[in-house]
């Protein structure tokens, strides 16, 4: 057997194009982080997050520095 080290992977994002933004349900709270598109205004869904980790994870994968913008 070998081990290899999972590869990080850098996915890039036009901030001209999409913003990064969390969708929370006013229901149940829960949280998908992915961009809005500007021009038509449409969600695409990245991931769930379910923890800080998780939200860590999202910024490293598309280099988001900084706080990041709530929706409901």
């Amino acid at each position: 057997m070998f081990f290899h080290k999972k590869k990080e992977v850098r996915k890039t994002y036009d901030p001209a194009v999409r913003k990064p933004l969390i969708r929370v349900s006013i229901c149940t709270g829960e949280q998908t982080a992915g961009f809005r598109n500007l021009k038509t205004i449409n969600f695409e869904v990245v991931m769930l997050i379910r923890d800080e980790a998780d939200m860590d994870e999202f910024r490293n994968m598309y280099g988001i520095e900084g706080e990041i913008e709530h929706f409901y």
